[in-house]
């Protein structure tokens, strides 16, 4: 049993806690003290647990500690001395600053950059793509201010908007920030450090004509829709190559207005390209200061915004993100804190199996269902049926010899 290439030493939940390398952790630990007054609990048993309640989609602290009492000796591979109590859980998302999960999350990112990056997407446009966008998480109580009218029965729920950055070739955020649901989303522009080797696209929600300008100046590039009550001045028409999609309909440059109390005072030159979505009947108008890509670039550029909404997707359907574990602020960043962190440990898992063919939910799904079993998961996703056949032959090996 112990030669066998498929039985393993340790759990399937073990497998990727152990992608995480511990003096990472220990780092975050020092830098923000986060164990300084703690004796039992320590960071390392909390940050555990709470992935635990990821990875296994717990919704309440009962069963989270529960869930973590019936694993018994199990509890050793993760270097836990024992199962936390419902109050001591209860205590440490109140207490303990959810800065310490932050610091690990961006350690882990820096750690496991090699085995993300993608290169086909500088190889498209030349330049590395970042999107921002944001989603926003409802809660059960009103902590956070919320959008929309207060209902008739006064009460009114709150929310907290998760604003991403994320690289296309990653595909999990390099930048988070966590506001109230009613914060404006372009006050996230002021946290990004803008570089001209990346091309940044968002959606008109962060329309802002003096960064346009800043853009330009810098030569930031960006791809953007422009709003449909914007007014502007046509310069030019660009002439659209022969072999041109039929969809593009026009390519011009213009100029948008900046205007101080009322009144115009500068013009920003912009790029406009104009396109024709078919299949839902809808005009798009984008506006960049790219011009050395096609117009039709520019559009396959945007349509790739659509990842980061895929992602808050992929990030609420397989995480609990509805239900959470605290009714405090602090508590609640931290369950997203973890929650990121265990899709980044997905993500990872994903990219360095054989088998392509794996959607994230598919994986997600099978690692939950396996979560305490000992097969070596790497093998077992690259080829589940292989890896039965050749378990199977095994155990028939043993029991016959």
């Amino acid at each position: 049993m112990n030669n066998s290439t498929h039985f393993y030493g340790n759990s399937v939940f073990g497998q990727l806690i152990s992608l995480i390398p511990v003096q990472i952790v220990d780092k975050a630990t020092r830098q923000t003290q986060s164990d300084r007054y703690t004796k039992r609990f320590t960071t390392w048993e909390h940050f555990i647990s709470m992935l635990f309640a990821s990875a296994s989609n717990t919704t309440s602290l009962r069963d989270v500690t529960n869930g973590m009492l019936g694993l018994e000796g199990k509890l050793r591979h993760l270097n836990l001395k024992r199962p936390p109590k419902r109050s001591t859980l209860s205590d440490a998302n109140k207490r303990r600053s959810h800065i310490v999960f932050e610091k690990i999350y961006y350690q882990l990112l820096e750690h496991f950059k090699p085995f993300l990056s993608d290169s086909r997407f500088r190889n498209d446009f030349g330049k590395e793509l970042s999107i921002i966008d944001s989603t926003s998480i409802f809660l059960f109580k009103d902590l956070l201010k919320c959008v929309g009218r207060r209902p008739a029965s006064g009460k009114h729920k709150g929310g907290i908007k998760v604003h991403m950055q994320i690289r296309a070739d990653y595909n999990v955020p390099i930048l988070i920030k966590f506001t109230d649901a009613a914060s404006h989303d372009s006050t996230f522009m002021n946290d990004i450090t803008f570089t001209s080797d990346h091309i940044y696209v968002f959606d008109k929600g962060y329309t802002d004509y003096c960064r346009f300008e800043f853009f330009n100046q810098n030569e930031i590039p960006f791809v953007t829709r422009l709003k449909h009550n914007a007014s502007f001045v046509r310069k030019e028409e660009l002439e659209l190559p022969p072999n041109a999609n039929d969809a593009i309909l026009l390519d011009e440059k213009i100029e948008l207005p900046i205007r101080l109390n009322g009144k115009v005072v500068r013009y920003v030159p912009l790029r406009r390209v104009v396109f024709w979505d078919n299949k839902h009947k809808v005009c798009y108008e984008f506006i960049s200061n790219l011009y050395e890509l096609t117009a039709e670039q520019i559009t396959q550029i945007y349509k790739s915004r659509w990842q980061i909404e895929t992602l808050h997707k992929q990030l609420k359907q397989n995480h609990p993100l509805t239900y959470f574990l605290g009714d405090n602020v602090n508590a609640i960043i931290i369950q997203i804190w973890c929650a990121l962190i265990w899709n980044l440990l997905l993500t990872v898992l994903q990219r360095k199996i054989k088998a392509k063919s794996w959607g994230f939910s598919n994986l997600a799904s099978v690692i939950r269902l396996h979560l305490f079993n000992y097969i070596q998961i790497k093998s077992f996703l690259s080829n589940p049926v292989k890896h039965y056949q050749e378990k199977t032959a095994e155990q028939l090996k043993i029991f016959s010899g």
